[in-house]
Order: C-alpha cells, then structure tokens, then sequence
C-alpha cells in the first residue's frame, strides 16, 4: 500500500504563524507537525510516500525530508496550485498510485493509542477502510451514522444537524478504485472534491468498512493556535510520564524493519546533542542490550 500524506492549504486558521512556515511544519512540541502523521504510516507498514502541498512550501518539506531513503523510506513530492478538496489528491498522485491501494492521511493530524490503525492496515483487503472517532462538536467534521448492528448507514460533511457524535478523522485506506472513483465525482457547493463523496460512494456500494476508535485513542486536529498547543501539550505530557516519543519516524522505520540497527545508530550519531538525539541514544542502547 501506498500513502499520501496531505500538506496543502493556505494554514489561514494559523495566521500569522504561518507566514513564516507550511502549517504542516510548525511544530507539535518537539517535532514539526508532519512527522506524527509519517510515523502514523510507517507504523501502518507504508515505505513509498507522496507529499503533497503548495508549489511555495514544497521545497521546505523537500529540505526536511528528503527523498526519505535515510529512514529506508521513498518520497515523491507533488504540487497542489490551488486547495479543490482532499479528494483532489488522488488525482494529483495518479501516476503514483499506479495499480496499488492507497492510504492518505491529512498533514494536521496527530493520532496516539491502541492498535486499531495497525489492525486496519494488515486486514485490508479491498474497497474503503475509514475510522469513528466520538467528539462533542460533530457539525465541524464529516460524520457517519450507524445502525443497531453498527454498520454505517449514512456519511454528512459537516451536517447542521449531526446524525451522530462520531467524525471522520483524516485518516482514510482505499483500493485502487479510489482514482476513478473521484474522477467522477462533481465538485460540491464549495467548488471542491469531497472525501465524503467518495466514502459514500464507497458506502452505495457495499464496500466501506468503519472502524470505531476506543476511548483510550487520542485524534488532535492541530489545525488552529488553540488545539495546536493542546496537542503540544498532549505530546509533551505523555512522552514525558511514559518516556517514550510520539510521532519520531526513526524510531518507527527501525520498529518495522526499514532500518537496521546498524543503521538507526548511524542515523542517530549524526544529530547534534539534543533530546532527540539522546532518545534515540536510548532506543539503540535497548535494542543493543536485547540483542546480546
């Protein structure tokens, strides 16, 4: 599977952090934000990547990244001149997806807990995988309904009257009907391609699966200065009482097999002396003492 990880827009909720960087770059505690939603889809199995986003904040996503080969990854890079919905990136990635499915996961997203994405990854096997997550203010996303048996029965883009209290987080699992799919789709009100057109879509046709998340998971939408300091403060307070770090993509690439250790304490020895530098330290130290 193939992932697409989805850094467009102009960031104006952001205003004006984002005159000096992409909001996708501003940073979630100790890591720009773009590394929780990378870590998300190495975790998930994921090595060849597409990154999309403005023709002005491209580069700055190229200097960070790279081509990904250091974390035994592949990146593509692809431009996105105007924001026309989030399905729009199945298009612009055509030529990347190929014949393969595809997981696309929205660059403002920071997701911690449980190990429901890591189930939805290994048990896909066609049609469309997307995620229930509950909250108290459903009117501000795409909200799917069930039924008594729990089977989805209907999907709203941010509805008036909500149907439920479980949204659509970004986070999405399509085969590789998804590009044809959109290609058929009619711009909405608002000029653009809806996801939620395609989950239905999907949904008409016997073949969406909805995942509910548990309580113990966590979905931050980093989107405005308020909920962006919250999930600064929500990373910060869990690495700190559990020593562990969210949203570091080394450290994921080494846990799924696409760095050696070998490679992983190269990596680490040319960072400067910082936290993340000593972390990763410790990760290599452990994996050292386990394997001896």
């Amino acid at each position: 599977m193939k992932g697409i990880i989805l850094a467009g827009g102009a960031g104006s909720r952001l205003f004006p952090l984002t005159l000096v960087a992409s909001k996708q770059l501003q940073p979630v505690y100790d890591k720009p934000m773009v590394y929780y939603p990378l870590t998300t889809l190495i975790e998930g199995g994921v090595r060849e990547f597409c990154l999309i986003s403005t023709p002005h904040d491209l580069p700055r996503f190229k200097q960070l990244l790279g081509d990904g080969s250091a974390w035994g990854l592949s990146i593509d890079y692809r431009e996105q001149p105007k924001p026309q919905g989030i399905a729009q990136a199945f298009l612009i990635a055509e030529s990347f997806i190929g014949n393969d499915a595809v997981t696309l996961i929205l660059g403002d997203n920071v997701f911690y807990g449980s190990d429901s994405f890591h189930r939805a990854f290994a048990e896909f096997k066609g049609g469309a995988t997307i995620f229930g997550y509950h909250v108290n203010d459903p009117e501000r996303y795409g909200v799917v309904a069930f039924d008594a048996g729990g089977h989805a029965i209907s999907i709203e883009e941010k509805p008036s009257q909500p149907k439920s209290n479980y949204a659509v987080p970004g986070l999405y699992l399509y085969d590789n009907n998804v590009v044809s799919i959109t290609r058929n789709l009619k711009p909405s009100a608002r000029g653009e391609l809806e996801i939620t057109d395609v989950n239905v879509e999907y949904m008409r046709r016997g073949q969406l699966r909805v995942h509910r998340l548990s309580r113990g998971f966590a979905w931050l939408d980093a989107g405005t200065s308020s909920s962006l300091h919250e999930a600064s403060a929500y990373v910060q307070t869990i690495e700190k009482r559990a020593g562990i770090k969210i949203g570091c993509p080394e450290e994921a690439a080494f846990r799924r097999g696409f760095l050696s250790l070998a490679q992983l304490e190269a990596l680490t020895a040319k960072m400067p002396k910082c936290e993340y530098h000593e972390y990763l330290g410790e990760v290599v130290a452990e994996a050292k003492r386990l394997a001896s």
